[in-house]
This record gives C-alpha cells, structure tokens and sequence, in this order.
C-alpha cells in the first residue's frame, strides 16, 4: 500500500514538472514575440559638390632632351663633369685638344693680312689709274686690269676673314658646353680618345642631357573621354577662341606607384591631332612642376583627369553599399520602419571612404550605414540616428530578395 502512494505521487510531481516547463517555454515565446524590432543607424545622403575623375597609366617624358655630340674631330682632353650630376646651361663638360685648331687659326691670320696688303697695294694702284686713264696716260685695258685685281684683292680679304672667323668658332667647338639644363647621363667616351665631329650621321655622341624641372607625362585616352574633356573645357572657358587649346588648361593631379593619393598637381597642356585609327585613342600630355627631381623621363604614374564639371552629388558611407550579382544597392527604412532596398549606381569613391551615388537614391531617403546585418529587406527595425545610440553591426548585407 505504501508502495503505490509512492509511485502516484512520483507520477504527480512529474506531471508539475511537465506543466511547468511548458508554462516557462509559452512564456518565454510570449516574451520573443513582444521583442522590439532590431535597432539600425540610418543617416542621410550627404550632399556635397563633386567633380567625376578619370584615371589613366602615362609615363614621363624631358620637355627638353639633348644628345651631346663633337662640332670637330680631335683627341678628347678632359672631362669635366661626373656622371649623372645636374648641369646648368653653358657649364663646361668635355674638351678637345684644342693645338690643332689654334695652328689653323694662326694660319688663317696669316693669309688674311696677306690679302690685306694686296688690297691695299690693288687699291692705290686702281686710284692712280683712274686719273692716268683720264689723260689718256694708260690704255682703257690696262685700267681694267687694275680694276679687276683690285676686286680680287677685296674678295681675297673676305675669304680670308671668313677663314678666321671659322678657325676661331672650331677653337669655340672644342669646349662643349651644356645646351640646356637638367641631368646628365654617363660619358660616352673617356679622355684620350679621337671622337668624330661634324654635321654627319657618324659623330661621336658624348652624353646625353634630359631637363627636370618642369617635366611632361604622356598617356591616352578613348573618343569617348575626349569628347568629355572637351565639352569641360568648353564649360570652364579655358579653351582659346580659335579652339587651339584642344582641352588644355584642365587641372589634373598624378601619384606614384607608391603613393596612395593623388597630391602632386598639374595642368594639361596639349591632346594630339588626330585620334589612333587602330586603338581607338588620342594622346594626351600634362605638364608638373619637379622641383627635387623625383620624376625621372621614362618613369610611370597614375593620372587623374576631371571627366565632368562640378555639380551636387548625393554620397553614402561606401560600406553601406551591397552586391547583387552585378548590381549595387543600399538598404533604406520606410517611414513604417520596413527595410526597402533600392538599386543604385554607384560613382567614384572619395578620399574620406564615401561612394558618389548617381541614381537610385533621394536626399531624404534613410539609408542603413551600421546594423546591416540585423536588417532583411521587408523586416521592421528601429532607425537611430548617428550618435543616438552606438549600434554594433558587422559591415555588409544581405542581398534583396
């Protein structure tokens, strides 16, 4: 008998216990369904004027490059300046023996006073026989003979200063000096050696001279972007008004393979004649101040070219922007608190992480930038406004079904 009370009552303290647990449980959904919606951080498009930019590789090139090359043939003296150094304009760089041409210079002196004196023997001999053929004295002939020596002795004297001033002007040649400023590469040629001089195909080159400061940057664009360039110069006024500017004028900005911004600025200054038949594109050039001389002819560089003019733009936090395959949208919440996406498309992205937004998306719109992953387009959130309450929200979103 005590055994079976024993038994029924096990029996009911687990049936309590059941009964209990379920009440916990049909509280506990009670309490799930009365939870809140998700809290989400919802800001406003940012309006801001903005300039859309076009980036292209180019390479450097000299706005002045010289081959240093002999005027005269001789033996190569000295050498005057160490590989690679800057130069200035007229600086001493290489001389020629200079003996040889100083003996022809001596020579030439020599027969130009020569001549002189039989120019001024033909002339007195021709003004005495002006007056003898006027009294008959001497033959017509013969005054004609001194007329036509005293010519020969005029044109002798002109030969010969001609002569001097070419012998002088090869001692010149025999200092090359620098024809313009910049760096110059290594020597060609070491001291002690005949170096060929001339105007021919087979002169002996020295060195070669590239200018710095400023410096010019080559690259090519499509028809497409020309035509842009254009219809901005044409806007901003830059363009001359016979057209020949051809975009120059336009502010555009470059950086280095190891640089992260574009802070080094510049002007265009010239776009070809004529557009590449077979790639389609025009070349184009800038022109950038080199004052240390980092940018070497021949070095490439990212350019970036102002593709439209200013105009006011709408721009989100880039992080808020998903992915749909190959469509971008941002998550907005309704006046109701529903997630509705919207499809954009999205611009250029700034320097402060914020993605230009060119259709899609209103100035009012209350776009999600934190608490993306708390949000399913058609679900209810709770909008917070920035610095209401910190949402903690991993970057990214779901895409809209």
């Amino acid at each position: 008998m005590k055994d079976a009370l024993s038994f029924t009552h096990r029996i009911a303290l687990l049936l309590a216990a059941a009964a209990s647990l379920t009440l916990a449980g049909c509280g506990d959904s009670q309490k799930q369904q009365a939870a809140p919606p998700p809290p989400v951080t919802v800001a406003n498009p940012i309006k801001r004027t903005v300039v859309d930019y076009d980036e292209y590789v180019g390479r450097f090139v000299a706005v002045n490059s010289v081959e240093v090359r002999a005027r005269v043939s001789g033996y190569l003296e000295a050498v005057h300046f160490t590989d690679g150094q800057l130069v200035k304009q007229g600086d001493l760089l290489f001389t020629i023996d200079k003996r040889p041409f100083q003996n022809v210079v001596e020579q030439a002196r020599a027969t130009l006073t020569q001549a002189k004196s039989n120019l001024s023997f033909s002339e007195a001999d021709f003004n005495r026989g002006q007056q003898l053929v006027r009294d008959k004295t001497i033959t017509e002939q013969t005054f004609e003979q001194r007329s036509q020596a005293f010519r020969n002795a005029q044109a002798a004297v002109a030969s010969g200063e001609a002569a001097l001033r070419q012998a002088e002007l090869d001692i010149e040649f025999t200092e090359l000096r620098a024809p313009i400023a910049g760096r110059i590469g290594d020597r060609r040629v070491s001291p002690g050696n005949l170096v060929t001089g001339g105007a021919g195909g087979t002169t002996t080159m020295l060195a070669s001279i590239v200018s710095i400061d400023p410096i010019r940057l080559e690259f090519t664009f499509d028809e497409a972007s020309y035509l842009r360039y254009e219809r901005s110069a044409q806007a901003a006024g830059t363009q001359t008004p016979d057209g020949q500017s051809r975009s120059a004028g336009l502010e555009i900005a470059l950086k280095l393979i190891d640089e992260r911004d574009f802070d080094h600025a510049g002007r265009m200054d010239f776009v070809d004649n004529a557009i590449d038949r077979t790639s389609g594109t025009i070349r184009g050039r800038g022109v950038f101040a080199n004052p240390k001389g980092v940018f070497t002819p021949g070095m490439f560089a990212r350019v970036r070219v102002p593709g439209s003019p200013p105009y006011e733009g709408l721009l989100v936090p880039d992080a808020a922007i998903g992915t749909e395959q190959v469509r971008k949208f941002v998550l907005t919440v309704a006046p109701d608190g529903t997630v509705v996406p919207k499809y954009v498309t999205a611009g250029q992205l700034t320097a402060d992480k914020l993605r230009v937004i060119k259709e899609g998306l209103g100035p009012d719109d209350q776009v999600i930038v934190n608490g993306l992953m708390r949000a399913r387009p058609g679900a209810k959130v709770t909008p917070m406004k920035e610095g209401q309450q910190p949402v903690q929200g991993a970057p990214g979103a779901a895409a809209p079904k």
